[in-house]
């Protein structure tokens, strides 16, 4: 059976530039790659017979031998594409080594193409813990935070290198940041290990930093706490993390925040609860209580009569501000009457005397035991 044309194979029109016999093979290595095409019984076959093309057509001087002679340029173990030859599993792992990089690129970092590694690294982020108390979260404040990060080197100015010299391409992987052994069929990509994936290496590495452009330090920062905010806010702070690596782009700070419980006050939101305890004289006649507010003032409640253990009162205003505006929430008093302990002889005559005349003033007790006294019925009959 003859063999396809070449150029027919990719795609592309004879005389094709290197540019285009490159982008037809892309296209084809996506659209007939075995991985994709499970249900296609002739799609290795296809895809074999593209990368046998492409290994002719990208070398300059196979693809002038095959433009004169074609296919027979190729017979008699001339050292031709795909199968010929002894090239075999060698010559197509080399031709598909030179797409890895589109077909698999943006899962292994999207470096771009051509170029190999980018030569600086930008900086990792940082995270900041940092614990308030709730009249802070409030108010709002200005913090100063220590954070141990790694700053640019000043000895070098970033580069890694000893008195202004410039880092040179890597040996090893000529500025790839990569190297390639071949395992059969395919072609693995690792880091390259002299340069650590930077792509380049530093002859004169710089005593201070040691090469690494940057050192370990401890920076002082003011933080602005705007009010509103609660346990799990997040404020960033734009290049205020780690330096990059060699001169690379530096990363953030992240500060979360967490708000210490308190002792008078519960929040839920923006709104604040306060549990006040009253006596049972107070909840019974009503009356007047002082209670605290966030900001450290004052407000007075009225307790109506007959106020009961729960009871919840509404003071409008007077909870937590809405982060970044958007109002204020309220504060909720919640009465807990108290029982009164370690009675003398005469307190106790006082409360059973007012027990024994003022049970009818009592209608939630009324109504349970009326309700205890028709369930008791009922069972018996």
């Amino acid at each position: 059976m003859a063999k396809r044309d070449y150029y027919e194979t990719l795609g592309v029109a004879k005389g094709a530039s290197e540019a285009e016999i490159k982008k037809g093979y892309r296209t084809k290595a996506k659209e007939l790659h075995p991985d994709r095409n499970t249900d296609n019984p002739n799609a290795e076959a296809q895809f074999k017979e593209a990368n046998e093309a492409y290994d002719v057509l990208k070398n300059p001087e196979k693809k002038a031998a095959y433009d004169r002679y074609g296919h027979a340029a190729f017979e008699g173990g001339m050292g031709g594409g795909g199968q010929r030859g002894g090239g075999g599993q060698g010559d197509f792992a080399s031709a598909f080594s030179d797409v890895f990089d589109d077909l698999f690129g943006d899962m292994m970092g999207g470096r771009g193409g051509g170029g190999g590694r980018a030569r600086a690294q930008r900086g990792n982020d940082l995270r900041y813990n940092l614990r308030i108390n709730l009249e802070d979260a409030f108010a709002g404040m200005q913090k100063t935070v220590n954070v141990p990060t790694a700053v640019s080197c000043d000895g070098c100015n970033g580069t890694g290198a000893e008195g202004g010299s410039e880092p040179v391409t890597c040996p090893t992987c000529a500025g790839m940041g990569k190297v390639r052994a071949q395992q059969g069929f395919f072609t693995v990509e690792r880091t390259c290990p002299t340069c650590s994936g930077m792509g380049q290496t530093i002859k004169n590495p710089c005593d201070k930093c040691h090469g690494q452009g940057r050192v370990e330090k401890e920076k002082s920062l003011s933080v602005n706490i705007p009010a509103g905010v609660e346990t799990g806010t997040r404020i960033r702070l734009a290049g205020e993390g780690e330096a990059g690596m060699r001169g690379g782009p530096t990363g953030d700070l992240y500060i979360f925040i967490e708000v210490n419980d308190h002792k008078l006050f519960e929040r839920e939101n923006t709104n604040l609860f306060c549990r006040v305890p009253v006596s049972i004289t107070s909840a019974a006649l009503g009356g007047e209580i002082e209670v605290p507010t966030i900001d450290g003032g004052r407000s007075r409640v009225k307790i109506p009569e007959g106020s009961q253990s729960g009871r919840q009162m509404r003071l409008r205003g007077k909870g937590m501000p809405a982060l970044r505006g958007g109002g204020q929430g309220d504060m909720f008093i919640e009465l807990a009457v108290e029982t009164p302990v370690n009675l003398t002889s005469r307190q106790k005559e006082i409360l059973k005397e007012f027990d024994e005349i003022a049970a009818e003033n009592n209608p939630e007790g009324s109504s349970f035991f009326k309700s205890v006294k028709s369930f008791w019925d009922g069972m018996k009959g």
